[in-house]
């Protein structure tokens, strides 16, 4: 098997397609809100600050010896352990306020950031499947516990959650099943191909983009992801008139980014692809 020592360069700059039509819960708000005080806060004094947290820390610990459950001083120690820079102390409430609020993955995702954060990567990748098995195909979730299985080399693994939640998803989708949040059966697709790719197992990952191309010959992103492999095994004659079916297919706001690609092509592929037919498929 090729040894790769670093992921492909295609795994940074090509297959960004991706990451640009997951259909995620949004955990913005949530995230922000917990770190928007410490910002706020940067011109202030550091120790007025950090005398004033500890202070609420305490204030929120004391609540919670009472009210163990009361998610008002739970999100409040939350934040504040944040601001601190407590991560070690953030596991706790973080724990707490996933178990009440079993209906909200953002407590759960956050967790498992955590966690990775601090080198806990059984504890991570535990928390990251909390949420898929509750949303399944939840590909905030499922891309960060594939790119933690791929950071310790567990390329199986990382293949094997795919997979397995590809297959349950198109269960879902063939009996008509209502999910939480819609699942993108081409992301997940996607997500296997570029696993192979950063293994450099390049025919196994154009034939992942084969099969979602043929599950939804309209969608942009399995060619240009074909495409983009092709060019980075410098078959740049090959990929020309996928980077250029793709352009013709993709929404307005990915246009520039798939020019772009086009205008790096080599000079030699472009003039050879004049003389062949084009398979531009014209989108009705």
């Amino acid at each position: 098997m090729k040894v790769v020592p670093k992921r492909s360069r295609l795994a940074y700059i090509g297959l960004f397609v991706m990451l640009f039509a997951l259909v995620c819960f949004s955990m913005a708000p949530l995230i922000s809100s917990l770190f928007q005080a410490r910002h706020s806060s940067s011109n202030q004094s550091t120790v007025s600050v950090s005398n004033k947290r500890e202070s609420e820390i305490l204030g929120y610990q004391l609540v919670l010896e009472r009210e163990p459950d009361n998610q008002n001083a739970l999100q409040g120690l939350l934040a504040a352990q944040l601001q601190q820079g407590n991560l070690l102390d953030v596991i706790e409430p973080l724990e707490r306020l996933a178990l009440l609020n079993p209906q909200q993955p953002d407590y759960t995702f956050l967790l498992a950031q955590t966690k990775q954060q601090l080198k806990d990567y059984e504890g991570a990748s535990s928390a990251y499947r909390r949420v898929l098995a509750a949303y399944p195909g939840q590909m905030i979730a499922l891309k960060s516990l594939v790119d933690l299985l791929l950071s310790q080399n567990r390329f199986s693994e990382a293949i094997n959650e795919v997979q397995s939640t590809l297959k349950q998803a198109i269960a879902l989708k063939s009996d008509e099943v209502e999910t939480p949040y819609p699942i993108d059966i081409t992301a997940l697709q996607l997500l296997l191909g570029e696993i192979y790719v950063t293994e450099a197992k390049y025919p196994e990952a154009i034939a992942i983009y084969e099969q979602a191309n043929q599950f939804d010959p309209k969608d942009f992103r399995p060619i240009l992801a074909k495409g983009l492999v092709l060019k980075e095994e410098g078959k740049t004659t090959d990929a020309q008139p996928l980077f250029e079916q793709a352009l013709t297919l993709a929404p307005v706001q990915y246009k520039e980014q798939i020019k772009e690609i086009l205008a790096q092509q080599p000079q030699d592929s472009i003039s050879n692809q004049e003389d062949k037919n084009p398979i531009i498929t014209e989108k009705n």
